[in-house]
């Protein structure tokens, strides 16, 4: 499937402008361009074209909200100074598995002020003597490279909770009533927990009351025959 049909199907008859995330993986662009994205996708937070044969940026419209761009899996070299230009808000940049081989490549994204973490996993940059070191020292306002910061840290994993967020809005624009019913049934759904806790609460209380009461039922049948055999030997008595 073409790029541009693949965002045609899934913008779902909403406007370009209300889409905040989009997500375009394994369609096709047509000579290695974008086609289909323009700028009246102005809200996208979130952007992913994996594995599209992509080998230019070119034609990326003005995106001044995007904070996460997925790139992985194309035929990218070079050209990343219109990432600058075009999403300077940028903070996470995905080019794991694209055709980046030195680091004059990348110093482009020295004008991405705001970048945090930067993939570059099975990029031929990686076999690199000092590729590390050599990345921290020219992009010095990144936190992550490859997942893990300088100190060998992993980067937390942030990126599932906004997701989480711009699936809900999403919802919100495509289904109002569906997203109103999944915000109910969650709330009811933790209702519901509260309630089995408050109830195991119970349940103990009742577990020691039953206890109790098992207690005082033996207590009274072991008086009840008591009174049974004191009735009986009475009897043997008057009859001797």
């Amino acid at each position: 499937m073409e790029m541009k049909t693949r965002i045609n199907q899934e913008l779902r008859n909403r406007a370009p402008e209300e889409m905040t995330q989009l997500v375009i993986d394994n369609c096709r662009c047509v000579n290695g361009e974008i086609e289909g994205l323009n700028d009246t996708f102005k809200k996208l937070e979130f952007l992913s074209m994996i594995n599209v044969e992509l080998s230019s940026l070119a034609r990326l419209p003005n995106l001044n909200k995007l904070r996460k761009l997925e790139l992985s899996n194309n035929r990218i070299s070079g050209g990343l100074e219109v990432l600058a230009e075009k999403c300077p808000n940028l903070t996470h940049l995905n080019l794991s598995g694209n055709k980046i081989k030195d680091l004059s490549a990348l110093e482009a994204l020295q004008n991405l002020k705001n970048l945090k973490s930067l993939d570059l996993f099975n990029c031929e940059i990686t076999t690199l003597e000092d590729y590390r070191e050599s990345i921290f020292e020219l992009l010095q306002q990144i936190t992550y490279l490859d997942g893990f910061d300088q100190e060998d840290n992993e980067a937390p994993d942030s990126g599932a909770e906004d997701d989480e967020v711009v699936e809900c809005q999403e919802i919100v624009i495509q289904f109002p009533f569906r997203a109103h019913a999944r915000i109910a049934g969650s709330i009811l759904t933790l209702g519901v927990q509260e309630d089995e806790e408050d109830d195991d609460d119970y349940v103990e209380g009742e577990e020691e009351e039953d206890e109790d009461d098992e207690e005082e039922e033996e207590e009274e049948g072991l008086r009840g025959e008591k009174r049974k055999r004191d009735a009986e030997d009475d009897g043997e008595e008057e009859d001797d």
